[in-house]
């Protein structure tokens, strides 16, 4: 990697960073991927419905890619609630371009494609990419993502990262509000709620299969203080290693909210939404991955693949696709304290390494026979 790349990676992480935006109004953010691609003179499409654009290099009928999300959180920050990139999709981006900035001149006998993907954070952006194109024709798909520290340490990759399956609950109880000197004139919301607490500390499956559970969001009541309200909004968040063990607890969920809600005759309305699928890894793109760290970091530094509670909606493409063979690529950074947290740091030599595998995983795959 020459000076000037380098240096052009680590432009591009401060520009993203100093300007995040969030799921689905990425709009500057894909103004400014567009002006990078333009001064490289690599061609691109935008979308007049979505955010996001896909770039291409290369020539050949078979198709390579790699995918980098583009959106930021919405989260408090230092008492104020703005846009943050404590995900590291800023990095994301920054690697992929730098990756994007060594290929462009190779001699390929692939194509290999550069999806710049919005709403990753909204479990649903690479639908849209899907439903765009995105991977028309496309054989492998590789991503890259920071890890946590406890997970891999600076100058540490993965080849793989087995994200678990995810899925967000929205419900709405319905009561009666009364007075607080009255309680049994009412049904109380709040009772409803602690019951739903109790069922999810109260659902269990197999020791042996990682999940979790857990209440998220819970709003009732107003400003008076002698009203027991009836009426209350919740979330839920579920996790589980296997799509398959995601789906059992769902259905005993859904079960136990109804017979929660016929046992305090109230009515509580429910839907999953924004499901993220847990991921399905292929061992030859794996594999190819693999090779590629090896040569830039060496064996002493190349990490078995990363298990994680966490979910990514990159694990949509294939199961749109079955066929295609995707990896994801873990980065070590030291990042601390961690993911989504307000104050995410990493070392940002980690944006070098990652650009570096990255080149080497996309061009080791366009030349494969």
């Amino acid at each position: 990697m020459n000076q000037t790349i380098k240096q052009s990676i680590h432009n591009w992480f401060q520009h993203f960073h100093a300007n995040p935006e969030i799921s689905w109004r990425e709009t500057e953010t894909t103004n400014k991927l567009a002006e990078i691609l333009d001064a490289m003179d690599v061609s691109y499409q935008r979308f007049n419905d979505v955010t996001g654009l896909v770039a291409e290099i290369g020539y050949g009928e078979e198709v390579v890619a790699v995918r980098a999300d583009i959106d930021a959180l919405y989260q408090e920050v230092n008492g104020t609630l703005q846009a943050n990139h404590s995900c590291g999709h800023d990095a994301n981006m920054a690697m992929v371009l730098g990756a994007l900035a060594m290929l462009k001149d190779e001699p390929l006998t692939k194509r290999i494609r550069f999806i710049f993907q919005p709403a990753e954070e909204k479990g649903n952006g690479s639908n849209a990419m899907i439903a765009r194109g995105a991977i028309d024709d496309v054989s492998y798909l590789f991503g890259v993502h920071l890890r946590p520290v406890e997970e891999l340490a600076f100058g540490q990759v993965s080849p793989a990262i087995h994200h678990g399956a995810g899925v967000f609950l929205e419900g709405k109880i319905q009561g009666v509000d009364a007075h607080g000197a009255r309680p049994h004139q009412g049904k109380n919301a709040i009772d409803v709620l602690f019951s739903i607490q109790q069922l999810l500390k109260n659902t269990y499956f197999s020791p042996f299969e990682p999940y979790s559970a857990k209440l998220t969001k819970m709003k009732t009541g107003g400003e008076n203080l002698n009203i027991i309200p009836g009426s209350s909004s919740f979330a839920i968040d579920l996790r589980a290693q296997k799509n398959e063990v995601l789906y059992q607890i769902q259905t005993e969920i859904d079960k136990k909210i109804n017979h929660i809600a016929t046992l305090h005759d109230v009515s509580i309305k429910t839907e999953w939404i924004d499901m993220t699928p847990g991921a399905e890894v292929s061992e030859e793109a794996a594999a190819i991955a693999e090779a590629a760290i090896r040569d830039v970091v060496g064996d002493a530094q190349t990490l078995p693949p990363v298990v994680t509670s966490g979910s990514d909606d990159f694990h949509f493409y294939t199961i749109h696709d079955p066929s295609l063979k995707a990896t994801m690529i873990g980065v070590g950074a030291d990042l601390t304290p961690g993911l989504h947290h307000p104050d995410m740091y990493f070392n940002h030599g980690a944006l070098e390494i990652g650009s570096n595998v990255l080149a080497k995983t996309l061009l080791k795959c366009a030349c494969k026979n």
